[in-house]
């Protein structure tokens, strides 16, 4: 299958599972009359499919474009979540080498344990992709940026299954942080 015959059949599910109108107040208190829980589509097994595939090339296409390479991606639970292990599978899948890790960032560090902040296969020796399902305004994604920085990680770039087109991927951008997204509020709609 093509990249675009994945994007075209990625836009199908989450049209027909993720997007939904109405009267909605969103995780940073704004009110909308767009929601898109990506969530219902990233842990369908077809969409976390083409989450992986789509996710992989756009991460691989930016690392390219900034001389870098990532070894891990991540982002605050649970919107990042499958994200990070469906790019993760398709990197491994694909046989890259070294294949992209997954991590997640909890929103408190743990009050156990060792009282980690962040799980999984989180690296400070490369820069990382940190991700997020939808960006409205940023600030889920900043406060994923933040427990990454203070656990000694760099990041490359930001990005994101749906940007919302609302000033997120400015707010993130006017922190340094470069933004990519699968799809804009625009693409996506049509």
């Amino acid at each position: 299958m093509s990249l675009e015959s994945d994007r075209t059949e990625l836009r199908t599910i989450l049209l027909e599972k993720s997007v939904k109108t109405g009267d909605f107040t969103l995780a940073s208190g704004k009110k909308s009359d767009l929601y898109v829980d990506c969530r219902v589509t990233t842990l369908d097994a077809r969409g976390a499919v083409l989450v992986g595939r789509l996710l992989r090339h756009l991460i691989q296409e930016k690392a390219a474009s900034l001389n870098l390479q990532p070894t891990c991606t991540g982002g605050l639970t649970m919107g990042a979540d499958p994200l990070a292990l469906a790019t993760a599978i398709a990197s491994s899948l694909a046989g890259d080498t070294p294949p992209l890790q997954a991590f997640t960032v909890r929103k408190e560090p743990k009050g156990h344990g060792r009282g980690k902040r962040i799980e999984g296969n989180f690296s400070t020796t490369a820069p990382v992709v940190a991700l997020d399902d939808v960006i409205t305004t940023g600030g889920s994604t900043l406060k994923a940026i933040e427990a990454i920085e203070e656990e000694g990680g760099s990041i490359a770039f930001v990005a994101v299954l749906v940007d919302r087109s609302e000033g997120g991927r400015a707010a993130i951008e006017a922190r340094g942080y470069p933004v990519v997204s699968v799809f804009t509020r625009e693409e996506l709609l049509g």
